[in-house]
């Protein structure tokens, strides 16, 4: 076992974008990183930086168990975890296979609480710890062709508030990260997806605005605003429960807690034209 006493985090869908943007960052603030992902392949600058690169899948359970089980051997607690893996299935909630909306939820939610549920017992033990669930402003508003995604990251807030409330006594924290846009091929895959179940049909029309909504968005912030929060999180002797930070995050959130559901609707729908 290391000895080394440094402090240790576990960050899953570390192989791109936040994740990997957590995991290096960590790095550099004195954190035993495991960085977990599929593709391990894509994670050779994390293990460069001094970090650790696993193989996991969430919706595999032996994935998950072995990478617990060897950071336990290893290091004998952890005391982050950042639960990000995750991608947006869009398309209209007609069209999308529910095969593919159960795997939306499966990777989005109950992956995550799966891992949280075999790190728990290790973090009760030391009476500290600290769990990050990335959510997204898409957990507090809903935009047309992404119901799955939104209700899976809906489900996690309400998952995660709970969660808080089960922990705190044992010293850990629940900690939920709402991003709006950042820089990533999150918002490909998410249109790629939308334009497979929809690009024709009934929601050709809703799915080519869409498109073009995303498309004009242009040029949005690098993953580092949102590592920025989980830092700030960290070292916060009493971190908030939430955070947010990216592309338009705070002024829609301020509207959504202001509008009525109609008049967000509309406004939503306007800015579609």
């Amino acid at each position: 076992m290391n000895t080394d006493n440094k402090p240790v985090a576990l960050i899953t869908g570390a192989s791109s974008g936040m994740g990997k943007d957590f995991a290096l960052r960590l790095i550099s603030e004195g954190y035993a990183v495991y960085g977990a992902a599929r593709r391990t392949s894509l994670m050779n600058d994390i293990e460069q930086a001094g970090g650790t690169a696993l193989s996991m899948d969430i919706t595999e359970d032996a994935t998950m168990i072995a990478a617990v089980d060897r950071i336990i051997a290893e290091r004998g607690r952890i005391d982050v975890l950042v639960n990000n893996a995750g991608y947006g299935q869009y398309g209209a909630v007609e069209d999308v296979p529910i095969d593919a909306a159960r795997r939306q939820m499966e990777v989005n939610l109950i992956g995550a609480a799966r891992l949280t549920q075999l790190c728990l017992p290790h973090m009760r033990a030391r009476k500290f710890g600290k769990i990050f669930n990335i959510s997204s402003i898409g957990g507090k508003i809903a935009m047309p062709l992404g119901g799955w995604y939104h209700a899976s990251k809906f489900a996690l807030e309400g998952y995660s508030d709970s969660l808080r409330n089960e922990v705190r006594s044992f010293g850990i924290d629940v900690i939920v990260i709402e991003p709006g846009g950042i820089e990533s091929e999150w918002g490909g895959i998410a249109q790629e997806e939308a334009a497979r179940h929809s690009g024709t049909g009934a929601y050709a029309g809703l799915t080519e605005k869409i498109r073009k909504a995303i498309e004009q968005q242009g040029r949005m912030p690098g993953p580092r605003v949102i590592s920025d929060l989980i830092v700030k999180a960290l070292k916060a002797r009493h971190p908030r429960t939430r955070y947010h930070g990216g592309g338009r995050a705070t002024p829609i959130l301020f509207l959504r807690r202001w509008l009525s559901d109609r008049a967000f609707d509309r406004l939503m729908m306007i800015a579609l034209r």
